[in-house]
């Protein structure tokens, strides 16, 4: 990390290589949705950032508070996944969320300086009450998730954080968090900016958003039989009663899978016929299967080499651990010395 000094405070500016953190909570097995909308993504970021990949152990705890005993074993499974699926940890830093306590404290020092407001506006702090409605989410945790993912990002001075068109508008809070921070203790912090990415719609078997919760979700290793089956009855363009109705693909979760798994000139294909009844959804999902399969085949021969090292995903966690720690232990020795803590 390079450190310019300042007359007034410390200031951790810029990486000699442009840094990028992102988590995800541990929820087990990835599906599809997870590798379409993230995995494959921070796969490729691999080559030209210095990534810092973790799980998100602390945030689940959000809105999994009673039961926090299948995290640790979630977690094991969720980083398998990541690199059965590409990411490769001798080129980015894969750790654990709670493993660095210098989360915990940043993320105090920040809750002192962000108002109360500004968390109570974030849109999807009501959106997940309502969804989350057989939970009681009336806690100081689940409301103050977003200062903890600032403090995540700010932890490691990422110049830039992947997120989706839809979501920029959450990483604004945390960049007016960064500056409030920095307006009355100096530029201690960096203020991340959106690295602005593809994120492919991903629907599940029932044409909702594809979600473990929901039941709709395909995994990344799903079994043949089971991933034939679950395409066969997927739902597709409901107002498309007969073979012979033209159809609409842009509703229609299969469509989107071709994208994902199938090349460019039948997807294009795909969405041609569609519209002029050119072909039917069986044929269409039958079409699909033959990108998917060999695609969940690939994976479940990756994992299976993964089961033959059971200590990997430990020694790759304990190793991301490290360094994850000694990068944030830098950033917080500034705050605190900016802060007067020190």
């Amino acid at each position: 990390m390079t450190l310019v000094a300042s007359s007034a405070t410390p200031s951790v500016v810029s990486t000699p290589t442009p840094r990028i953190v992102s988590g995800m909570r541990p929820t087990g097995r990835m599906h599809l949705g997870h590798y379409q909308g993230a995995l494959k993504n921070w796969i490729a970021l691999s080559d030209a950032y210095d990534c810092f990949f973790f799980s998100a152990d602390w945030h689940a705890l959000t809105t999994h508070y009673r039961d926090a005993s299948i995290v640790r074993e979630s977690e094991r499974e969720m980083i398998a996944d990541w690199i059965a699926a590409g990411l490769d940890p001798a080129k980015v830093t894969l750790f654990k969320q709670s493993a660095v306590k210098q989360h915990a404290e940043l993320f105090l020092l920040l809750g002192m300086v962000t108002p109360l407001g500004w968390l109570e506006r974030v849109p999807t702090y009501k959106e997940q009450k309502e969804q989350l409605a057989d939970r009681d989410l009336n806690m100081l945790g689940f409301l103050g998730y977003p200062v903890l993912q600032t403090a995540d990002i700010a932890a490691y001075g990422a110049q830039r954080v992947p997120v989706g068109q839809d979501q920029v508008s959450h990483l604004e809070l945390a960049r007016e968090v960064v500056r409030r921070f920095n307006s009355f203790y100096g530029p201690v912090l960096v203020e991340p900016q959106p690295l602005v990415t593809p994120t492919p719609k991903v629907l599940g078997t029932d044409g909702r958003k594809m979600s473990k919760s929901y039941g709709n979700a395909i995994e990344l290793g799903e079994a043949e039989d089971s991933a034939r089956k679950k395409i066969m009855g997927m739902v597709t363009d409901p107002a498309r009663v007969r073979r012979q109705d033209p159809g609409n693909p842009d509703v229609c979760g299969i469509y989107y899978l071709h994208k994902g798994y199938s090349s460019a000139e039948r997807v294009a294909t795909v969405d041609r016929e569609c519209r002029t009844a050119g072909i039917g959804c069986v044929d269409c999902k039958k079409w699909l299967l033959e990108g998917l399969l060999p695609s969940l085949e690939k994976h479940r021969a990756a994992r299976a080499d993964l089961e033959k090292q059971p200590e990997l995903v430990q020694l790759t966690l304990e190793r991301g651990n490290k360094r994850a720690a000694e990068v944030a232990e830098t950033t917080l020795q500034h705050v605190r010395e900016a802060m007067k803590l020190q």
